[in-house]
């Protein structure tokens, strides 16, 4: 697979792998270690070495996991993990925290779990409202003089924030939500790290599921799956989103392709300093997943599949009020 850089010097293939599916995002996984770390090393033997974790996935499981795949295969690998976002072991929400001493405790748990020395790449998961951005990422960039981290990171933050965790040190990505169906990232994020010269990360680049095709009318979701009360996932919006999902499915059998392989093909299009992180604990989605990184469209054909999912046709909000209160800050 070929490579990209984020930020000034942080190479890592075009195409991620997001683990978090593999802790019981969906609803599903839990108990499936040993083909989750399968699937983990089918992904860095087709060169998708770039590797999405955090501390909060599975309250530390999802690290664990990604440390026994890496068994061996460190040196195959471009590991990412997050710190901020705090939960019970439980699963109960425990809030954000972005606290200095938090900051070097977090890391060395996640250090810890996932068994190795340095973490490539580490993401304030999101940012804390009452700690100054300044004072979390002067912590982050300890971490860094001390060898525990190579580059660091921003999920999910707003433009300012962004700019004032910069000056503090360099950010190597930005990671946020981004696909066919949210594009708001175009008007001010992606933008800004283009003028700062960072990376950008999308997650959830097929739509939780929605851009690949397999979401079907009248399905509902189990209180265990993170879509259950996401609004776009709703009864009243579902058919409305099923209707420009069927277009673009359309288009792929056009192109040749699955529907997933269109929706990250046309994010690789957008520019050089994107790197999609499908999430998935299938060794064969990540097979078809892989694939979509040798698709190449015009600016006219990309423009054209954007036409087919007009932002104003996506029925309901991304998220809940409650985790809507967590991005932007």
């Amino acid at each position: 697979m070929t490579t990209r850089t984020l930020g000034r010097e942080l190479q890592v293939s075009a195409l991620g792998l997001g683990c978090a599916p593999m802790s019981g995002l969906y609803g599903e996984g839990w108990g499936e270690d040993a083909a989750s770390e399968a699937a983990i090393g089918r992904a860095l033997d087709l060169g998708m070495r770039f590797l999405d974790t955090a501390d909060a996935y599975g309250f530390g499981h999802n690290e664990m996991l990604v440390g026994r795949a890496l068994r061996g295969r460190r040196r195959d690998a471009v590991l990412c993990s997050k710190v901020g976002l705090r939960r019970g072991v439980d699963g109960s929400d425990l809030g954000v925290c972005g606290r200095p001493d938090y900051v070097h405790r977090a890391c060395t748990m996640s250090l810890r779990r996932l068994g190795v020395e340095t973490i490539d790449l580490y993401y304030l998961h999101r940012v804390d409202p009452e700690v100054p951005i300044e004072e979390t990422m002067g912590a982050m960039a300890e971490l860094v003089r001390e060898g525990k981290v190579r580059f660091l990171g921003l999920s999910e933050a707003a433009p300012t924030t962004i700019r004032r965790a910069h000056r503090v040190h360099p950010l190597a990505a930005v990671e946020s939500e981004y696909s066919l169906w949210w594009r708001m990232p175009e008007a001010e994020v992606l933008p800004l790290c283009r003028e700062l010269g960072i990376g950008f990360v999308p997650y959830s680049p097929l739509g939780r599921g929605m851009l690949t095709g397999t979401v079907r009318m009248g399905q509902t979701f189990d209180a265990g799956d993170f879509r259950h009360k996401i609004p776009r996932f709703q009864p009243e919006n579902l058919e409305r989103n099923l209707n420009w999902v069927a277009k673009l499915d359309a288009i792929s059998k056009e192109r040749g392709c699955t529907t997933s392989q269109l929706a990250l093909a046309w994010l690789l299009a957008q520019g050089r300093d994107i790197v999609p992180i499908p999430g998935t604990r299938s060794a064969r989605h990540i097979e078809e997943n892989a694939a979509a990184a040798g698709i190449e469209f015009t600016q006219e054909q990309a423009a054209a599949i954007a036409a087919a999912v007009p932002v104003s046709e996506v029925a309901g909000d991304r998220y809940t009020a409650e985790l809507a209160r967590l991005v932007g800050r």
